[in-house]
């Protein structure tokens, strides 16, 4: 028997976290459920989100005191290799809804394997993609679909 595991919590760490709670917390919906604040109001340095049944930790890469003026394009650059999935039932309405909040993802496209999939860079450069089966896509009608 091996080890019981009962879900998993990646941890990003970013460059601003003002910039990354604007991104998952008022872009994509993503609630702060715990941070690393010692009274409410204050700034943190590390927050859980959960979005659904996603659990995501983001914990910045510097102290404020620490943190240069801009990120190290060396130490983003990594960030490239780390793509997170997230189970999207309406690929299409995702892109059209980043759209009009001045994200810009990839079009929609199917990958050979079937997933429908929509993906897009955060603030610090990880790859998310929105995906589901591409037979089981919810189909939304054109006519109330947002449009840009």
């Amino acid at each position: 028997m091996g080890i019981e595991i009962r879900g998993m919590v990646p941890l990003l760490s970013v460059f601003d976290m003002d910039r990354s709670l604007a991104f998952y917390r008022d872009i994509l919906g993503f609630q702060v459920m715990r941070t690393s604040a010692h009274h409410e109001g204050d700034a943190f340095g590390w927050c859980l989100l959960r979005g659904g049944d996603v659990e995501l930790m983001l914990n910045t890469a510097f102290d404020d005191d620490e943190r240069p003026a801009t990120p190290d394009p060396s130490r983003d650059a990594s960030h490239h290799d780390t793509i997170l999935y997230f189970g999207c039932p309406d690929p299409d309405g995702a892109y059209e809804f980043l759209r009009t909040r001045g994200v810009d993802p990839q079009p929609p496209e199917t990958a050979y394997w079937g997933a429908r999939q929509v993906y897009v860079h955060d603030p610090d450069g990880y790859n998310l993609c929105f995906q589901w089966p591409a037979d089981k896509v919810v189909k939304r009608d054109v006519a109330s679909a947002p449009r840009s």
